[in-house]
């Protein structure tokens, strides 16, 4: 599957504790237009998967070309991937990333199974996006980047 370039991407949740959620993933696709569905998966062994199942809300932050490091951040188990990092929080409290070049505030619809990971749909409630910056790709194993022409 690395021959087909992708977005990156960071899904946020809050957990039943409070506490920030984040995970880098690059598995997120549009759905459906009317109603706005999107999906993500999450590997069943994740981490985190506790977390998401547990609430009904999540965010998907598209990265820019310059957070890479935010990526690689996510990627990795760490008790402190949010030491240092700014973040609003819109109305479901998720964590939504400044500087991406598109942001999805969404409200779990539904769940299935897709064999070792969990496939997360969710209806788009808010979304902002900004045409100018340029998204981070993923391909072959490499951050890559999007070369513009007219």
């Amino acid at each position: 599957m690395g021959c087909f370039p992708t977005g990156v991407t960071i899904i946020t949740t809050i957990d039943p504790r409070g506490q920030c959620i984040g995970i880098t993933a690059n598995s997120f696709n549009s759905v459906s237009m009317d109603p706005p569905l999107i999906l993500f998966s999450l590997a069943r062994g994740a981490y985190s998967m506790r977390s998401f199942l547990s609430t009904d809300h999540f965010a998907v932050n598209v990265l820019s070309l310059e957070q890479a490091e935010l990526s690689t951040r996510f990627a990795k188990a760490s008790a402190d991937k949010w030491a240092a990092i700014d973040f609003e929080l819109w109305d479901s409290g998720c964590p939504i990333l400044p500087g991406c070049a598109a942001n999805f505030e969404c409200r779990t619809e539904h769940t299935y199974d897709g064999g070792d990971h969990v496939i997360f749909v969710g209806r788009v409630i808010r979304m902002r996006h900004d045409p100018a910056i340029k998204p981070l790709l993923f391909h072959q194993g490499k951050y890559r980047a999007v070369e513009w022409s007219v």
